[in-house]
């Protein structure tokens, strides 16, 4: 189960998950955007388990359901 209250806890936070899951920013780019941080962690499970097209989604679905 992905913490998505830690991966999105703050602006910056939101503003990389938003790039990812518009696909205008690689998993890559979304994992270095977290790197020495507490989500670190569920970002790299999220895409380990999940894969990025399907971690897109998720992440679309999350943050439409917190109103970002």
């Amino acid at each position: 189960m992905i913490d998505w209250g830690t991966i999105l806890s703050n602006k910056t936070k939101v503003k990389a998950v938003q790039k990812f899951a518009h696909s205008e920013g690689t998993g890559k780019e979304l994992t270095s955007s977290f790197a020495n941080t507490d989500g670190s962690g569920e970002v790299r499970a999220l895409l380990r388990t999940h894969g990025v097209t399907y971690g897109r989604r998720l992440a679309r679905k999350a943050l439409k359901r917190r109103g970002y």
